[in-house]
């Protein structure tokens, strides 16, 4: 097969351009699993946890768009869906920034779902859907059903 050079330069940048794809994707869950480690035991912003159950860590601010005209939405649709088996903390990330910057929270909104035992099992960066929130929950309760 003979290539001439506008086709292999092609195949070479698009070979680079999925290269950094994969590699930007590697260091996305990389650093969420850091995160989440980091976040291991950190009690600050659950004091008002029941134990034994589930807890929708929700960071937001008074000024996020998104968080009032999506995320806020969606958290009702799930605890609609899954009732008094999931509690969800709201906190202000802007009245609150100690307990944003211990759980790592670089934007908002940002959600953790952390398990009936106290840690932390998913992060979400940005808006969640009702549906990734309800398969994640789900996820911490593989033999129970919600």
């Amino acid at each position: 097969m003979n290539l001439d050079a506008y086709s292999y330069e092609l195949i070479t940048r698009l070979l680079w351009a999925l290269g950094m794809i994969a590699a930007g994707l590697f260091l996305y869950r990389l650093a969420n699993r850091a995160i989440l480690a980091r976040a291991r035991g950190n009690r600050l912003g659950l004091e008002s946890v029941r134990p034994g159950i589930p807890v929708l860590l929700y960071f937001t601010t008074p000024s996020c768009a998104p968080c009032k005209t999506i995320q806020r939405p969606a958290i009702q649709q799930l605890k609609q869906q899954v009732g008094e088996q999931l509690q969800v903390i709201e906190i202000d990330a802007s009245a609150r920034p100690e307990v944003a910057s211990q759980w790592g929270v670089l934007s908002v909104p940002t959600t953790f779902i952390i398990d009936n035992q106290g840690r932390p099992r998913h992060i979400n960066h940005g808006v969640a859907t009702a549906d990734k929130l309800l398969k994640q929950v789900h996820e911490i309760y593989s033999n129970t059903r919600i």
